[in-house]
């Protein structure tokens, strides 16, 4: 087995990046946040990945939280330190100009669920467990969960999750919004597979303008959020997928974006 933190794969325009501690239940640990930061800069820039899928080695943990060996030694300005380095390698994933889907193939706790919540989508398998048990460590949230949790399920959901640290199950974790769909644990792969090739035969332009209006518009007044959105939508007409999108409509045909 690889000693890399992460698997890297690319098919088709998608990017999909295992995290590779299967041993571990896949926990973040420094090595792992740096790698994960480099791997999601590179398929930024890469004009060749139009998605990214994120998941975990091993069919028991998408990751089961931060590593726990490494945070026992720490002081409080490492642990300080250590909070900032994941929250800035999310908040890089939060605000990826593509779309970035995490397939929740199973525990997603502390750390994990902090990591999928900052993916722009989730696919949870059926047998899959969220939750945000730092409470039983004496911790709390350090990787933006209170904030992200807090977004995606509501107040009473988010103190209910981080006061007891009990993990809930997918199907209520959808139905509070923290994970878009819930499919069976035999079928996650393949369906993620096909969410992730319908972003990829998407207008990719279109896209990031969409990822950044809702990025935005999530932080600001509403005025400021549509007039962001009306500046987008116009940009848009200056590209030729716009062009080809509109064509491919009026002819019946289906378009072919090439991101310009």
């Amino acid at each position: 087995m690889s000693s890399s933190p992460l698997v890297i794969t690319t098919d088709a325009g998608i990017r999909t990046l295992t995290i590779n501690r299967p041993d571990k239940l896949n926990a973040l640990n420094s090595a792992t946040l740096d790698a994960l930061h480099t791997a999601f800069a590179e398929a930024a820039q890469d004009d060749t990945v139009r998605v990214i899928v994120l998941t975990g080695a091993g069919e028991k943990a998408f990751v089961a939280g931060a590593d726990i060996s490494e945070m026992n030694t720490l002081s409080a300005v490492q642990g300080r330190d250590f909070s900032l380095r994941g929250q800035r390698m999310m908040r890089f994933v939060e605000k990826m100009p593509k779309p970035v889907i995490a397939a929740i193939n199973g525990f997603a706790l502390g750390g994990g669920l902090e990591l999928a919540m900052c993916c722009h989508l989730r696919i949870a398998a059926d047998n899959a467990r969220v939750g945000q048990p730092e409470i039983n460590l004496g911790l709390i949230p350090g990787f933006g969960g209170s904030q992200r949790l807090l977004r995606l399920a509501g107040r009473a959901a988010t103190l209910e999750m981080c006061l007891t640290g009990a993990p809930i199950h997918a199907e209520r974790a959808q139905a509070l919004g923290i994970v878009n769909r819930v499919v069976p644990a035999a079928e996650l792969a393949t369906e993620t597979r096909k969410l992730a090739e319908s972003l990829a035969n998407a207008a990719p332009l279109a896209l990031r303008a969409m990822l950044d209006c809702i990025n935005i518009g999530g932080e600001c007044g509403i005025e400021e959020g549509l007039e962001y959105e009306s500046a987008q939508f116009g940009l848009m007409f200056s590209t030729e997928d716009m062009r080809e999108g509109t064509s491919a409509f009026l002819e019946k045909r289906k378009p072919t974006f090439v991101g310009r």
